[in-house]
């Protein structure tokens, strides 16, 4: 019997007519593609259970031998009730579950495989927001792309990324996983990741599904505290944490994923205003949405759902088409059906949605087709991939602070290397690494200085851990600083102080790690101190930029990260990266960024402590290190600005340019930013916006004029229910830092 369907579904699909339109609709909630008519064949053959199945994800283990799946959950894989793994690569673990899947069930669907491949699958790039640092959109797709190679090489058709959450408090863990506090910088990144997954043609075998989370508001969270809840109006929604999603679809994204949080009162996973009415029916997707881990069950300890059959019923009604480790659909959605309390059309989109991603991945044509030893090995680490990793990590390094000309290093002097991170190859890929290897493959901050001193200028002491209170090994540290030229501090937090369930209340460098700093600069007063971060979010630097004569925020570099660091370090690449986060002076100023609204009593400029106004009593409103901070080993000068009207009407497009000059002693990249200010609005609107942004790179003594255009959609802001452009005054400017004041101003009307 099984092959005799499985025969009929192949007649029929031979039957479909070729010529299908093969664009996908996005105006329209009809799913149009050349898959229809087979996905229609098959669904028809399905029983209400097998539809359900495909709605259905379990996770996978993995031990020393390879990935491990328990044997209930190779039962409702041979039963036909699990449409998706998680947690299993490698050609051997796909293969043999797939082969389950395929071969040993009534009608043969294959399984989706998903992991998180988040910044890099085995060759790991800098993490997320290091990456959002080099402001480079190519280099993030390439990373996404060779992510996409090496993942798929083992097995694997889907990634859990990008996290295109705006995130301004630095205490949520999770700010190391997406592209900062900007709309527009993290709403282009956000279109680089998902063109580097998915690629051109996702029937290539080299592609896999990108998954846009989490939708939404999650870096909202209160307090900084991971999972807490949020509360917005709809006009922060809309102009701030919806835009990277709605440029997600609008770059072709084939899945979503729920966020933990609720939005406004009501859980993201069972939130029909979220998944239904805005990003269905008004944005047009037409891929599938995928909870969080257990985010159904979770529906009831949010107190929104009385029981978990109450919570897989709201789910469902709210768009959620595949249920991501609670088990809730295959519990309790055919009695639900039964019950007459859910539509069994729900589960057919549901189930629809999710086979067209399978027919447009291949792997009804070939099941297999991402099991290819000879591939798998041939991909992973290959040279290039790894060289990639080290331009990378170079191109998201942040100069903070570079007094005196303290770096560039010179291969002429002796170093002291003091720091617990020094020699790490644990932490240096950072949270969320993959199948990174934290041991063999990663390349430590000490190992690439030898590519560039002899071990004879090279000392080495620990000075302390990353945390405790131990000072025993201060006084080794002294010793080293004072027998060396310069010293290099590489300092940080563990890998696992950022990411999922790591908020933090102290921002702080953690353990004695400023101690030592303070100790090393008592002892050496007339040395130059460089101080080398690895971190997951903005830290509170207040000291250490009283201590240290150069500051280079590397985050956590990746696998080649070592290598890319001393390249900064001794001049071979100039750093370019520019913050994509405020660092703020103090925990007390969170949430700060750049695109804050005005107050009615603002600080005046030439008297910031006028009494009375909107300010603090014992810190500067200012933050350490503003949005698109990043200092150079040259500098740039900027003239010449030029609009190319004073007045434009809503159907004009305004060029706005500046000339760039190099004029300082070395070649180098500069991150040309375009900020504009509606100064009124219907709403009130931010003091600054970013729109736009160019990397250049100019050598010394060179000039490039920089053209931006401007359009009225550029200025465009929700309100009131809908989108509007409004005339009125707008300044405008072109800098290479939000930290500025404006110069220049048109008029739209």
């Amino acid at each position: 019997m099984n092959k005799l369907i499985k025969s009929y579904i192949v007649v029929l699909f031979l039957m479909v007519l070729t010529g299908c339109n093969k664009a996908n609709n996005a105006k329209s909630k009809e799913i149009v593609t050349p898959f229809n008519a087979q996905v229609d064949s098959l669904m028809a053959l399905m029983t209400l259970q097998e539809k359900i199945g495909q709605t259905v994800m379990y996770s996978g283990g993995w031990s020393i031998t390879g990935p491990t799946v328990s044997s209930n959950n190779k039962k409702f894989i041979k039963e036909g009730n699990v449409g998706a793994m998680l947690n299993v690569y490698s050609v051997k673990g796909t293969r043999d579950l797939q082969k389950m899947a395929v071969e040993e069930t009534r009608l043969g669907i294959p399984l989706l495989f998903g992991y998180d491949v988040i910044h890099g699958f085995k060759t790991i790039f800098p993490i997320n927001l290091g990456l959002a640092a080099s402001w480079d959109l190519e280099d993030i797709e390439k990373g996404s792309r060779i992510a996409a190679e090496e993942a798929s090489a083992e097995g694997i058709h889907w990634t859990f990324a990008p996290m295109v959450d705006i995130a301004r408090d630095p205490r949520w863990g999770r700010i190391s996983e997406g592209a900062g506090e900007d709309v527009y910088l993290g709403s282009e990144i956000a279109k680089a990741y998902v063109k580097g997954f998915q690629g051109n043609d996702l029937s290539k075998y080299n592609t896999i599904l990108a998954c846009a989370k989490h939708f939404v508001g999650y870096g909202a969270a209160q307090a900084g505290r991971d999972y807490h809840t949020v509360n917005m109006g709809d006009d922060e929604l809309q102009n701030v944490y919806l835009p990277p999603f709605k440029a997600s679809v609008n770059a072709g994204v084939e899945t979503f994923m729920t966020a933990f949080n609720e939005v406004n009162g009501v859980p993201a996973t069972g939130n029909k205003f979220i998944f239904r009415d805005i990003l269905r029916d008004q944005w047009g997707f037409n891929g599938f949405v995928v909870t969080d881990y257990t985010a159904i069950n979770e529906l009831v300890m949010h107190g929104f759902a009385k029981d978990r059959k109450h919570a897989t019923e709201l789910a469902i009604k709210a768009g959620i088409d595949q249920d991501m480790m609670s088990s809730a659909n295959r519990q309790y959605l055919e009695e639900l059906v039964n019950e007459g309390k859910v539509d069994v059309k729900l589960i057919n989109d549901a189930c629809r949605r999710i086979l067209l991603a399978k027919y447009k991945l291949g792997l009804f044509d070939d099941p297999y087709r991402y099991c290819d030893e000879q591939r798998e090995k041939a991909i992973v680490y290959k040279p290039e991939f790894l060289e990639a990793a080290r331009h990378s990590a170079a191109m998201c390094s942040v100069l903070l602070k570079n007094d005196d000309e303290s770096l560039p290093l010179n291969t002429n002097q002796s170093i002291a290397l003091i720091g617990p991170l020094v020699k790490d190859k644990e932490n240096i890929i950072g949270n969320w690494a993959a199948a990174g290897d934290r041991k063999g493959k990663a390349i430590s901050i000490y190992e690439g200085i030898q590519e560039y001193l002899s071990n004879s200028k090279i000392s080495f002491a620990k000075g302390c851990e990353i945390e405790g209170k131990n000072d025993n090994d201060f006084k080794d540290a002294i010793n080293v600083a004072r027998s060396a030229d310069k010293v290099v501090m590489v300092l940080g937090e563990d890998y696992d102080m950022s990411g999922e369930a790591a908020s933090r209340t102290n921002i702080k460098l953690p353990g004695r790690q400023t101690d030592l700093i303070k100790a090393i600069r008592k002892a050496v007063p007339n040395k130059k101190i460089i101080l080398v971060l690895m971190n997951g979010r903005p830290l509170d630097l207040s000291e250490e930029d009283t201590l240290a004569d150069a500051i280079l925020e590397t985050w956590f570099p990746g696998t080649s990260g070592g290598y890319g660091v001393a390249d900064v370090l001794f001049g071979k690449y100039n750093p370019s990266g520019k913050l994509p986060v405020t660092f703020p002076r103090t925990l007390g100023q969170i949430p700060i960024y750049y695109n804050m609204k005005n107050t009615g009593r603002p600080i005046p400029p030439n008297n910031p402590k006028e009494d009375y106004k909107s300010n603090y009593i014992d810190v500067p409103n200012t933050p350490l290190y503003p949005f698109g901070h990043g200092l150079s080993y040259t500098t740039f000068k900027y003239s010449d600005f030029k609009l190319s009207s004073d007045i434009i009407n809503i159907s004009d497009t305004l060029s706005v340019s500046s000339t760039i000059t190099n004029t300082g002693d070395y070649d180098g990249h500069e991150i040309v930013q375009l900020y504009v200010h509606d100064k009124v609005g219907s709403i009130t609107r931010p003091v600054k916006e970013l729109k736009g942004f160019q990397k250049i790179f100019l050598k010394k003594g060179e000039s490039k004029e920089v053209q931006f255009q401007l359009t009225s959609k550029d200025l465009e802001f929700y309100n009131n229910k809908a989108f509007v452009i409004e005339s009125g005054d707008f300044e405008v400017a072109i800098t290479g830092t939000s930290n500025f004041d404006f110069q220049h101003a048109f008029k739209l009307e």
